[in-house]
């Protein structure tokens, strides 16, 4: 049986070795590089999707882009994360910065959809290390009480990755080739690799010479993933819900699943130990990542085909008039954690943020051909601001439930769940998105001779659209915004249940270091125990 983790702020002892501010500075350096090498990907990727899907064609593989990519990095996080604590960071995130470049190259030589989905998922694996690697890095160096002054750092990537991203990917696909959207991870990366083999070199590693991984959970949480993410993005769309296939998936999900729980409970070191969810405010947090997953990366994969599709804009500028979600973001991502460091208090910043990402995702989909760029980017300020509130506060809650010997562990955990509902929320979302579009453009269709006439819609693009005859035009943008709305409506009633899981949320003091194994938290009061060093 799993042992049970007390709702407490502080067990475990401290880090074998301790960082003074100048060398968790010049560590930061290079998990700062890591984390912008994460962020720009998808970034610079989403506003070249429409010119990817008609050069490459098939619209209805459009999710499984960034699905591909999302599952595979879902799976990865939590393997990735306990093999840290095994191994030591430093080698596993070394490694993982290799298969994120190696997809990347492999990505950017794709031929047909199908090696690009392929290539997007190798890609995926790398990435499911960088960020859990990051954020357990972190966690190794800095204690929660302090940690937010440190995470101010690590915001200072996100107007880079954020504004740099979008509009360096709408340049590469309007000037050179989206493929370099690809190709230009691998300098960045380069140099990622260089400064982390001699930052990291500090970290402990592990000398015992034993090493235990669970491979049968790692297999069993692969099956069970990818069957759920077939199930949302097949069902009603390739496959009837009540067709074999969707209900052989669902089978297997389920024993998947379940043998997962079973092999998990009786590892010796579990990939993703469940005693951490014992926990509530760590389940909670889970949760509530879960559904910011779900809205960010839906969010990030439609928007641009709104702004291109409906309001004419090009990739640059697609990727520009995001600017005020992210600014928005980074902001309110900065003055919460400045917040929490100076208080030392969080449960009214996950509140806050669910309530603003549900009724942003509600703005979203009230958008129409008639929508103006300034009312589509007021909505974005509030999405923004929602998910600014919730990105670092989720990630600080769960770290601060978990065990210091377990953090890699729960930090991969976390991570997965924020992951797992980004990869059903672009399945999910974006399935809808086709789905309503294709049955309103053929609506359409049925009345109009040149919408008739006009092609497939696996080879639209941006450039196709603009030399079509106007009824097409309109009928296209019309089902483009039909689509949108139905997917965002979908979005809002997600992120409504997140503001239900916030409120149940409990503050409990951030720890320092120096507690002792066995202080307890009293919830709502500070603990002498809990100092910071």
């Amino acid at each position: 049986m799993p042992h049970t983790a007390p709702e407490t702020a502080a067990d475990e002892t401290a880090p074998p070795s301790r960082f003074t501010h100048r060398e968790i500075m010049l560590t930061m350096s290079g998990l700062v590089i890591a984390m912008l090498l994460a962020m720009l990907d998808n970034m610079i990727v989403a506003p070249a999707l429409p010119t990817i899907v008609g050069d490459l064609g098939g619209l209805n593989h459009l999710a499984w882009v960034t699905t591909g990519y999302v599952l595979a990095s879902t799976a990865a996080t939590p393997i990735w994360g306990k093999l840290g604590d095994l191994l030591g960071r430093r080698i596993t995130f070394l490694s993982s910065i290799a298969f994120f470049l190696i997809g990347s190259a492999l990505c950017g030589m794709s031929q047909n959809m199908g090696e690009l989905i392929g290539f997007r998922a190798l890609q995926g694996l790398g990435a499911g290390g960088l960020m859990v690697g990051v954020m357990a890095v972190l966690a190794d160096i800095v204690p929660p009480r302090d940690r937010s002054k440190y995470q101010g750092v690590m915001m200072a990537v996100m107007p880079v990755a954020m504004i740099g991203g979008p509009l360096a990917g709408g340049f590469i696909t309007d000037h050179l080739s989206w493929r370099w959207a690809f190709y230009v991870n691998l300098p960045l990366g380069a140099v990622a690799l260089l400064v982390c083999w001699f930052v990291l070199a500090k970290l402990p590693r592990n000398t015992s010479g034993q090493v235990r991984i669970d491979w049968t959970g790692a297999a069993l949480l692969t099956v069970w993933i990818t069957t759920l993410v077939l199930i949302t993005t097949w069902g009603g769309t390739e496959y009837d819900w009540g067709s074999a296939v969707i209900i052989g998936l669902a089978v297997v999900t389920v024993a998947a699943f379940a043998a997962f729980v079973m092999v998990e409970r009786r590892a010796a070191e579990p990939i993703m130990p469940l005693s951490v969810f014992t926990n509530r405010n760590f389940s909670l947090s889970g949760a509530l990542s879960f559904v910011v997953g779900f809205a960010m990366f839906g969010g990030m994969t439609l928007l641009p085909q709104f702004q291109q599709y409906v309001q004419g804009s090009s990739a640059t500028n697609s990727g520009l008039l995001l600017m005020p979600m992210m600014l928005a973001a980074m902001v309110f991502s900065l003055g919460g954690g400045a917040l929490t460091s100076r208080t030392g208090r969080y449960r009214a910043l996950p509140i806050l943020g669910s309530v603003l990402m549900a009724v942003g995702l509600g703005l979203f989909a009230t958008m129409g051909p008639d929508t103006s760029r300034n009312v589509t980017a007021l909505y974005m300020v509030v999405l923004g601001a929602g998910m600014g509130c919730l990105m670092q506060t989720t990630m600080l809650i769960a770290q601060n439930s978990a065990p210091l010997r377990d953090i890699g562990a729960a930090t991969g955990a976390a991570t997965f769940l924020r992951n797992m509902g980004g990869s059903l929320g672009v399945s999910v979302l974006g399935a809808l998105y086709t789905s309503t579009l294709s049955d309103s453009f053929a609506s359409a269709a049925g009345g109009s001779g040149d919408a008739a006439n006009s092609g497939t819609l696996a080879q639209m693009t941006p450039e196709v659209l603009r030399g079509l005859p106007e009824t097409v035009r309109d009928a296209f943008a019309q089902a483009v915004s039909n689509g949108i709305d139905t997917a965002f409506a979908w979005g809002a009633g997600a992120a409504a249940v997140g503001i239900v899981i916030a409120l149940f949320i409990r503050h409990v003091p951030l720890r320092g270091f120096n507690a002792g194994p066995d202080t307890q938290a009293v919830e709502g009061e500070p603990s002498p125990a809990l100092t910071t060093t």
